[in-house]
């Protein structure tokens, strides 16, 4: 663990007691609410805990009409979590290492995480038969379609598999940009949880870097009827690519697809194969 100072030792004791009251509420206040009530607890909750890391968020005042439907994003930290639920809290998908995590996992399930079990057809397709029947509900839901973590310094190519559902339920597809930024307004990698970090130095990082900045930006909408999941896959990656300023991922102007996937259908960007750190099982 990096060297950690009393200011960001007292502060992790906080969140520790912050993360055991989530526990709580979620235990005896989730079942007393409905789905609205669960929200404004999560949205509060999520809020909390960010002030507790000393993480402002600046923008995604345009998330704030949107109901249903499928949010995909890009994948830096599990603090992106707790970014997109203070201002959309939202169901996630995520791996089924996930729910082994202490604490965290327990309220992940709570909070209707679906997991997806890596390496296995079978727990893919049940996967995607949960989100299709939450979509269809009418319940938001959030993936990670890179299926991995990164340090914010690239953007990897996204599973198109993970965009089936909301075809399949015909559901809006909202893309969402997140990067986090140091008090200097250069990119922080902080918050990466990649490689072999653990979750307590992350927490360390987050802390001892202090005043860092969430952004976050809907970078493209796409309403159904959509397109087949490996183009939309490809308008997403090319929008939030858009959206970050990565010229290395964003096409030219000149040779970018419509934003609307129904006008025009394509293949995937191609690129490296996914780390194996937080790999999801679906695959394309």
């Amino acid at each position: 663990m990096p060297p950690i100072s009393l200011r960001s030792g007292l502060r992790l004791l906080l969140i520790g007691l912050h993360l055991a009251q989530g526990a709580v509420q979620a235990g005896l206040l989730f079942p007393l609410t409905g789905d609205a009530g669960r929200r404004r607890l999560t949205r509060a909750w999520s809020r909390q805990l960010l002030a507790l890391l000393g993480i402002r968020v600046d923008g995604g005042g345009e998330l704030a009409g949107i109901e249903g439907g499928l949010l995909a994003a890009n994948h830096i930290s599990f603090i992106d979590i707790f970014v997109i639920n203070a201002l959309l809290p939202s169901a996630f998908i995520a791996k089924s290492d996930v729910r082994q995590w202490p604490l965290i996992g327990w309220l992940c399930q709570r909070a209707g995480t679906v997991f997806i079990e890596r390496g296995s057809r079978k727990a893919a397709h049940q996967a995607h038969g949960q989100m299709l029947e939450a979509l269809a509900a009418g319940q938001r839901l959030a993936i990670f379609p890179e299926g991995t973590t990164t340090a914010g310094d690239r953007l990897l190519p996204f599973h198109a598999a993970l965009f089936q559902s909301a075809i399949d339920a015909a559901v809006p597809v909202h893309v969402i940009a997140l990067s986090y930024v140091g008090a200097d307004g250069a990119r922080s990698a902080a918050p990466a949880y990649i490689d072999e970090i653990s979750l307590l130095d992350c927490l360390v990082a987050v802390l001892e870097a202090g005043g860092l900045v969430a952004r976050i930006e809907l970078a493209s909408a796409y309403a159904p009827p959509l397109a087949d999941r490996r183009h939309l896959a490809h308008c997403a990656h090319q929008a939030v690519a858009a959206a970050l300023g990565d010229a290395r991922h964003a096409m030219p102007a000149s040779r970018r697809p419509d934003p609307d996937p129904r006008n025009r259908r394509g293949n995937p960007l191609q690129g490296p194969g996914q780390p194996h750190r937080n790999e999801v099982a679906m695959r394309q």
